[in-house]
């Protein structure tokens, strides 16, 4: 319910494991888009719990029977869903839920809000069914929206939120669990409360601070913003966000990020005190500057590595690319033929030229053989 980025992500995940997924969205331009990538089919139209001809069954449980597809459940009609994923905004969740339970689209409920304590208290107070309801957030996103940005490997090794009320059964814990892991994601079981204030200090609070910095460009000198390097695009990235969407998102857990703001406020008040000192010659101001960089590097070196696993140090090949069809693709398939995994990639653009750099992050030891061969296939390679 719900063909967004993260409805069809997950839709789309599911169908590459051969599920029989049904779709519905209140906007018919989403519905189509992800019906015709091949998320599934519409929910409207479509008979209640039958997969056509050839088509592959439900992913999990037993194959549902028919019910009604709107209104209220005809009496002791079965759910037409194994499990029902609710992908729609927090102020939309309960609401959602309220609806999907009258109509018993689903024996389990989940949902993919990116806050937990308000929607479940606004299904409590709707007299929602809290015992098939598994409160659930798949971390995985991007600065763009709508099922056009939808990829089925969005979840891969990302973590996936359970938090269950006390009502919530346990076997609804599994399915979601199982739904989790179908998506290829790692599901982390805690409370909605905990569940928010982490939120707040790896998601939520960084997209405001990451506005914050965008938004002193808005106004800058146009001949400043020639400069822009990759630094300025990695900090405002997600800045790109949908304001509309975020300003709901922020609504939902206004206390816990705002108990993150006040501290990053902290700092960069600490900061420009510092810096203004400096500039008049107090040299002892410079501790300050170099304190708060140093804890930078700590909290940015706590942030896990692929799959969750601890950070790592990676080598970094330096390769000219050229703006052109097809040259990244060639560039990763010498890589490969060199037998080395590309651990990561960034590039960064030259402004004016028709070519760019491809950053290659490589495990240290593989970084002189990548290097090498690279540039026997005729790759400029640099540092």
């Amino acid at each position: 319910m719900g063909a967004g980025l993260i409805g069809t992500s997950i839709a789309l995940a599911l169908r590459a494991r051969d599920a029989d997924v049904l779709l519905t969205d209140r906007d018919p331009a989403n519905l189509r888009l992800a019906t015709d990538l091949g998320a599934g089919r519409s929910l409207e139209g479509a008979e209640p719990g039958l997969a056509p001809a050839g088509e592959p069954r439900p992913w999990s449980g037993d194959a549902p029977g028919p019910a009604s597809a709107g209104g209220r459940a005809e009496p002791g009609a079965e759910p037409v869903a194994d499990l029902v994923v609710i992908a729609v905004p927090p102020a939309a969740v309960a609401a959602t839920l309220r609806d999907a339970q009258a109509r018993r689209l689903g024996r389990v409920y989940t949902d993919a809000a990116s806050v937990k304590s308000a929607p479940l208290a606004a299904a409590r107070t709707l007299g929602c069914d809290l015992g098939s309801y598994v409160p659930g957030h798949p971390m995985g996103g991007s600065e763009r929206s709508g099922p056009a940005a939808a990829r089925a490997d969005l979840f891969l090794g990302r973590p996936w939120a359970l938090c269950p009320a006390p009502e919530t059964a346990e076997s609804a814990v599994e399915a979601v669990t199982e739904l989790a892991r179908a998506c290829g994601a790692e599901p982390v079981r805690l409370s909605p409360a905990d569940h928010d204030r982490a939120v707040a200090l790896v998601s939520h609070g960084p997209h405001v601070t990451s506005a914050a910095v965008a938004a002193r460009l808005a106004a800058g000198d146009p001949a400043a913003l020639r400069l822009s390097g990759q630094g300025v695009r990695d900090v405002t990235r997600i800045a790109a966000g949908d304001p509309r969407l975020w300003t709901g998102i922020l609504r939902h857990n206004a206390g816990p990020v705002a108990d993150v703001l006040d501290a990053v406020a902290h700092d960069l008040t600490e900061a420009a005190a510092a810096l203004r000192k400096l500039g008049a010659g107090d040299d002892a101001s410079a501790d300050t500057m170099t304190g708060l960089l140093r804890r930078g590097n700590t909290g940015r070196d706590r942030i896990p590595g692929k799959h969750g696993g601890p950070s790592r140090a990676y080598a970094v090949v330096p390769v000219v690319i050229p703006d052109e069809p097809g040259a990244l693709a060639r560039l990763f398939a010498a890589a490969e033929t060199a037998g080395v995994n590309i651990e990561d990639v960034r590039l960064d653009h030259s402004p004016g030229l028709p070519v760019g750099v491809a950053q290659l992050s490589v495990r240290p030891q593989e970084a002189e053989r990548l290097s090498a061969a690279l540039a026997e296939k005729g790759w400029s390679v640099h540092g």
